[in-house]
């Protein structure tokens, strides 16, 4: 924002989403900061916020994923609460934009992931359900981080080549 680049905030609270831009246009004079309204707990907010992006954003070089929980719960969706939220939404979101940041190259993906990918074991069979156990939410938190790291990596894979790049990192 301060170099100038249209920012869009992507929360699922308005309240707080409008307050973050307005604080970030007020402390950079960069106007072209804005809210749009996702919910990454629904798939269905994911698409419609993808849909209206598209419709009205016409560049798109960097996504950064970047929202996380690691409270338990499902979603409307039928999946854990922290694997979806952490990565299907991320996943999905990625996904539907990806053709614009070809289009827009150079352009990259950064994901948000944590050093707890390295406690994470993923379980074809019970994907995006949450484990059983006495740390179950810690674990469905560790699942859905080395999710993130493998997706990034396999991204980076595919992508080789159409400057889209992508990359996993620990916020510390």
């Amino acid at each position: 924002a301060r170099c100038g680049a249209r920012v869009i905030l992507a929360t699922r609270s308005a309240r707080r989403g409008e307050a973050a831009a307005s604080r970030i246009r007020r402390e950079t004079g960069n106007s072209q900061v804005r809210f749009m309204h996702l919910d990454l707990a629904s798939l269905r907010s994911v698409r419609a916020f993808a849909s209206t992006f598209l419709r009205q954003e016409p560049q798109l070089h960097l996504l950064i994923n970047n929202a996380g929980v690691s409270a338990g719960g499902t979603t409307e969706d039928g999946f854990s609460l922290p694997f979806q939220v952490n990565h299907l939404g991320h996943f999905l979101l990625t996904q539907l934009l990806l053709e614009r940041l070809r289009s827009c190259a150079p352009s990259r993906v950064v994901i948000v992931a944590s050093s707890a990918h390295c406690a994470g074991r993923l379980r074809t069979e019970s994907l995006g359900r949450p484990p059983s156990g006495l740390f179950s939410t810690f674990q469905d938190y560790c699942d859905s981080k080395l999710a993130n790291v493998l997706h990034a990596r396999e991204l980076a894979t595919r992508e080789q080549g159409t400057q889209v790049t992508c990359y996993a990192v620990h916020p510390g």
